[in-house]
């Protein structure tokens, strides 16, 4: 069977390249006899793996020598309660609400200590990004949270908020390596890989060295610390080492590909496809207000549930998946994320055209 046209919002698509280098290296990497799957994270060939996904990684964000690169499990929703826990030290944080994700991430601080919604666009089922430039940021917020791409309603943040000083913590897990990003402006980011970047099983944070302390909230589980991790270099246990070894290979083929701002010139081109049929379209509309639209899930509809069933179905037979909308939504999406081909936003947009003659 021939590769189909994936648009699942995770996980997700993967550079064909990289899974036919990983293919060629299952039985035997590099000559040492074993698959990476079966290797010792504690082996030299594997501590080669790990620092050289690290280098990798530093390279292609700029990334400075006060911040520090960790390999974590517990996919991104454990870091909504790690990130109170390491950084909440006056027990107080303010939350920019623009989505599920986020206020999931918001409801559980408030475990740990006062967490203020102080943005929302929950009034408009969350289909913009706030004006973030003069909010109520509390005096003694420790951090300021924002999860900066909604996978699923389709936004993404285009500027980010005014802080007024305090730290700022983003989930970046589906906006992750597709576009250039100062990281100075953040003080931690972090994203689960299973949507740009790898398999699922491994989130990346990305950390200011000064915010991390043994200085954690009472109670703080050592697996929890980012203390812990820092001073293992990411191996204090057994890691999800392949997922790893699958994300430096997504970096090296970032880099060959250009690097970060070839990344959002591609990313910038195939959502335009998108956008401008459904802009024209008479049967299909965007559901984003067009100044917050992200690059990377584009969610739509036809306003008739029993026509989104059909698309969803006969998009499926003619080799176009995983496009129905998230169940909280409905509808459609199209996450085209870093390793989705043009050909493959060509290929929608050419049957969504003849889904409308058919159906409108």
């Amino acid at each position: 069977m021939s590769r189909v046209y994936n648009f699942s919002a995770g996980p997700a698509v993967l550079p064909e390249e990289v899974l036919r280098e990983a293919a060629d290296e299952m039985l035997d990497y590099r000559g040492s006899g074993m698959s990476v799957m079966e290797m010792s994270h504690r082996s030299k060939t594997y501590d080669a793996i790990i620092k050289e996904a690290e280098k990798d990684l530093r390279s292609l964000m700029g990334i400075p020598d006060n911040y520090r690169v960790l390999f974590l499990q517990g996919g991104a929703s454990q870091q909504f309660a790690m990130i109170p826990m390491n950084l909440m030290k006056n027990r107080v944080a303010d939350y920019i609400i623009t989505g599920q994700w986020a206020k999931k991430a918001w409801k559980e601080a408030q475990i740990y200590g006062k967490a203020n919604a102080i943005a929302s666009s929950e009034d408009k089922t969350f289909s913009y990004i706030p004006d973030c430039s003069d909010l109520p940021v509390s005096p003694d917020a420790d951090y300021v949270y924002i999860c900066e791409n909604n996978t699923i309603y389709g936004t993404k943040f285009k500027t980010l908020p005014n802080t007024k000083g305090k730290t700022l913590v983003a989930d970046v897990s589906s906006c992750f390596l597709s576009e250039p990003v100062d990281v100075t402006k953040y003080g931690l980011i972090y994203g689960g890989v299973q949507k740009n970047i790898g398999p699922a099983g491994v989130v990346i944070v990305i950390i200011r060295e000064d915010l991390i302390t043994e200085d954690t909230l009472e109670g703080t589980p050592t697996m929890l610390k980012y203390k812990t991790h820092a001073d293992a270099d990411s191996l204090y246990n057994t890691p999800p080492a392949y997922g790893i070894y699958i994300c430096g290979k997504v970096f090296k083929w970032i880099e060959k590909m250009g690097g970060l701002t070839a990344m959002r010139d591609r990313n910038e081109k195939k959502a335009k496809i998108l956008y401008d049929f459904l802009d024209s379209s008479v049967l299909f509309k965007g559901t984003v207000e067009k100044d917050s639209r992200s690059l990377m899930n584009v969610p739509f509809i036809t306003g008739n549930d029993e026509l989104d069933a059909k698309f969803v179905k006969e998009a499926a037979e003619n080799g176009l998946v995983s496009l129905k909308g998230h169940r909280s939504v409905g509808g459609m999406r199209a996450s085209i994320y870093n390793a989705m081909p043009v050909e493959g936003v060509e290929a929608l947009v050419s049957f969504m055209r003849k889904f409308e003659e058919e159906n409108a």
